[in-house]
């Protein structure tokens, strides 16, 4: 195995270890994963935990998801990193769950075995033209500004038109339109991809429309996000007046969740208090409400390129519980563009041995542990399989999240324990970290240790620091793996 030169150092660092201890694997290092490491070293103090990623570096949506204007939110990395530098706990990267090591051997080879590897696809709208150049799923092009070493070849044209149109109205899609909107003199001093500021200093973009199938008083964003984007310097706001009208079943929602009433007053003071047009050379965000895309239209100028949105207009239906959703009204309207961001949704994907119900894109489990199918049925468990994050309950909430998620995972992995529901160390005696590590070895899989990613986390910052950056991220495989075994 390519260890980079720390396999004897890996193999005899844990000799202090209880000889025999509870052998844990997460598959997966971002919150869902960090978390779940957290409370199992403390809850079962006999535990070894490794923590697995595809990626040679930790962290997942906190590295490649969060945007890089919202360094505070990354400041959970110093609680994950403590965690990665305990005793009892390792970190290895560059590890792909199914091609470097399949999960009946995960299974095999440990007591306990979390699913965290949260959501690395799309939903997909099923709707004509989707394939055409210049459409792009919102989390490709987070990944692309991000420094993801899978997002460095996407290469958006943001050169060509002076109109985005972005799918969807959640954080995400907040997230790409202030991207898309804000100075770059801002975003200069943030760790974003240098490949992505180069080409935004570039971007002819000055017009975004964000479309959403509901109205102002439906829409998923939270209001820190939201209040972020409109306060974004000399950006001009359109929301339409008839838009904002509310309606009983409206107001009956917005009774029923402060969050809700909150973005409805700051989208109509906002409406309220734009100019009637925009100045000339001003950037324009223009919300756009009771719309879903029925197809995307190719440029007759450039052959397989997108250049138009069809939109079919949308009316409300209660559906009970005072929830509303968006049918179709049969009346089209569209929109010229030359990119169109699809920020409709993350979607897991599923490995070989695993059950998956495709329709909801998660595991099934009953509080974290893993059904045999998607019946719900109890005596139908997994035994000694586990899940945690976005593959368990889908891709919702937020960072902290994922810690209530990850603490209910360990309740049920403790409870298992307790009832003998799992095999224990004393009756079954697990290779853990050493079998993983010699079947790596055996396959020649480039292991990249902690230490090496700490390599890549100085280096980073050393460039960065350069730069007037808090670092400066390597976004390709060939560089991150050339410094982790430097």
């Amino acid at each position: 195995m390519s260890i980079f030169g720390a396999k004897q150092v890996l193999w005899r660092s844990f000799s202090t270890v209880a000889s025999h201890p509870l052998r844990v694997c997460i598959v997966g290092s971002g919150p869902a994963g960090f978390y779940t490491a957290e409370k199992i070293l403390k809850t079962h103090q006999g535990s070894q935990v490794d923590i697995i990623d595809r990626l040679p570096t930790p962290y997942g949506l906190v590295r490649s998801g969060v945007a890089p204007d919202h360094p505070e939110t990354k400041n959970v990395i110093n609680q994950f990193s403590r965690v990665a530098q305990k005793e009892r706990c390792s970190f290895f990267g560059n590890i792909a769950l199914g091609s470097s090591v399949s999960l009946m051997e995960l299974r095999e080879l440990y007591h306990i075995v979390v699913l965290a590897y949260g959501a690395e696809s799309d939903r997909v709208l099923g709707i004509p033209g989707e394939d055409l150049k210049g459409v792009h799923s919102a989390r490709e092009f987070v990944w692309w500004y991000n420094g993801h070493p899978d997002g460095r070849n996407l290469d958006p044209d943001l050169k060509s038109t002076d109109t985005a149109v972005i799918l969807g109205q959640g954080n995400v899609a907040l997230d790409v339109a202030r991207i898309l909107l804000r100075p770059t003199s801002e975003l200069a001093t943030t760790d974003i991809a240098s490949h992505a500021l180069t080409a935004l200093e570039q971007s002819s973009i000055r017009k975004i429309y964000l479309v959403g199938r509901r109205g102002p008083v439906q829409a998923a964003c939270t209001a820190k996000e939201l209040r972020e984007v409109l306060g974004i310097n000399d950006l001009y706001i359109h929301i339409k007046e008839a838009d904002l009208k509310i309606t009983p079943a409206d107001e009956e929602e917005m009774k029923n969740s402060r969050i809700h009433r909150r973005i409805y007053e700051l989208l109509a003071k906002a409406a309220a208090a734009r100019p009637s047009q925009p100045s000339s050379g001003q950037r324009e965000l223009h919300f756009v409400f009771f719309r879903q895309p029925d197809r995307f239209l190719e440029s007759y100028d450039k052959k397989g390129y997108v250049s138009r949105v069809d939109l079919e207009k949308t009316a409300l239906k209660g559906v009970g519980s005072g929830k509303q959703i968006a049918i179709g009204t049969g009346q089209f309207e569209n929109l010229s563009c030359g990119i169109v961001l699809k920020s409709i949704g993350y979607k897991s994907v599923p490995v070989d041995g695993l059950p998956f119900d495709d329709r909801k894109g998660v595991v099934p489990n009953v509080k974290g542990r893993v059904l045999s199918d998607n019946s719900g049925d109890l005596t139908s468990i997994e035994n000694g399989l586990y899940v945690c994050g976005w593959l368990k309950r889908g891709p919702t909430g937020i960072i902290a999240t994922n810690l209530y998620c990850a603490e209910e995972t360990v309740a049920s992995v403790s409870e298992d324990l307790e009832q003998g529901v799992l095999a224990t160390t004393a009756s079954s005696r697990k290779l853990g970290r050493d079998g993983l590590l010699r079947i790596l070895d055996d396959r020649n899989v480039r292991v990249v240790p902690f230490s090496a990613w700490e390599r890549i986390d100085k280096e980073e910052k050393r460039i960065g620091s350069l730069r007037n950056k808090p670092r400066e991220k390597l976004s390709t495989w060939e560089e991150l793996l050339k410094v982790a075994s430097e």
